[in-house]
């Protein structure tokens, strides 16, 4: 009764994506699949953001999408169009309700409420020990960070992308619902790499979201203080607050797939699937899960999945430009998006340009810092 072919763990974004895929898939019909968190997630509790063209498979999903983003800081400011993409929105609650309507047609899939305290890798077969049951399965695709080891390490820095988001709506139209601001650094810095990050989903609802990449988390009272004042400077006073949201996300080129074993991978943040340098995850979560299914109807190793590319040493170098001057971020980000045009900056971070166009972002950013950054790892 408590064994399966397959235990997700964790039903979050990536653990209900891969049984998506799963489930889409006829190799899996006849297996048995095991879905485990403490509830099932059913309200908006996060707001994800990628950018793909304009047909993708999540469109019928997307809340809103833009042709143009905005970048400014106090030494550059430009708004681009990035066709071929668009820069897309997705509330989770509508993700939630896709993922498990599908998931309920299919009867080889089951979900359970249990608080999950461990896993453990055993001959032949992995093992999942909750509050008061132990499951075990063939193959295990975990998405819960069950310890802070990436926090204790000093091999890799990590920084946080961490924030508050005030979903607000005014009386009058008031925003331009044609094009996103991807990074807004004309806040106050304060030693950290601090921005505004703005979604306008309707022309009088917007979502602001106060946003930086540091060490350490602020008070609540810091963020909502500095929306209030971001707002207050775009002449914003008469609104509502009808939503909020917070979250942590951690940036670290740690090497989190080397947990990874035979019967047991680790997927979304807790497998090291957000960008480093970025915090994104939707997008990379998307290509990896796709990658996964094929991973296990070959039946290989798990711990043989997880391949180390450029993209994650490029990642470890701004981490340790941030790490080590963390209020350098605006001077960087400005030097990127004023010499390089956005659609191949956006390329560059979803991990498909080639060497030549790598070239052609990092070059473009200011020079000295990555070289010290470059000595230091290899002396």
């Amino acid at each position: 009764m408590n064994y399966y072919d397959y235990i997700i763990v964790g039903g979050g974004a990536s653990g209900l994506m891969m049984a998506y895929r799963m489930s889409k898939d006829t190799f899996f019909d006849d297996k048995t699949i095991l879905i485990l968190d403490k509830e099932k997630k059913t309200l908006n509790d996060r707001t994800w953001c990628y950018w793909e063209d304009k047909n993708d498979e999540w469109n019928d999903v997307v809340t809103i999408s833009w042709n143009t983003i905005i970048f400014k800081s106090d030494v550059y400011k430009t708004e681009q169009v990035i066709a071929p993409y668009q820069y897309k929105m997705i509330q989770s609650k509508d993700f939630y309700l896709k993922i498990w309507n599908h998931l309920e047609q299919k009867t080889n899939f089951t979900f359970q409420s249990k608080n999950v305290t461990s896993i453990h890798q055993l001959k032949g077969e992995a093992e999942v020990i909750t509050s008061n049951q132990v499951f075990k399965t063939k193959k295990l695709i975990n998405s819960i960070l069950f310890n802070n080891e990436y926090k204790e390490q000093t091999k890799y820095p990590v920084l946080q992308q961490h924030f508050v988001g005030f979903f607000i709506k005014t009386k009058e139209d008031t925003f331009d619902d044609n094009a996103a601001t991807f990074m807004d650094f004309t806040v106050a810095q304060n030693g950290n790499t601090r921005f505004m990050y703005i979604l306008p989903y309707k022309k009088n609802e917007a979502l602001f979201e106060y946003t930086l990449f540091s060490e350490d988390l602020l008070k609540y009272e810091e963020y909502k203080l500095a929306i209030e004042k971001y707002l207050e400077s775009k002449n914003i006073t008469d609104y509502e607050i009808v939503d909020k949201e917070q979250g942590s996300i951690p940036m670290t080129c740690y090497k989190f797939w080397e947990q990874n074993s035979e019967n047991i991978i680790h997927i979304g943040t807790a497998g090291g699937w957000s960008k480093a340098s970025t915090g994104f995850t939707f997008k990379n979560t998307t290509k990896k899960t796709a990658e996964l299914i094929v991973h296990l109807k070959q039946n290989k190793s798990l711990e043989r999945f997880h391949k180390i590319n450029k993209f994650w040493f490029y990642d470890l170098l701004l981490l340790d430009i941030l790490h080590e001057k963390n209020h350098l971020g605006a001077v960087l980000f400005s030097d990127l998006f004023k010499r390089t045009p956005s659609k191949r900056i956006l390329k560059f971070l979803d991990e498909e340009t080639s060497l030549f166009e790598d070239l052609q972002v990092i070059l473009k950013m200011p020079p000295k810092n990555f070289i010290r950054a470059i000595y230091r790892r290899i002396f």
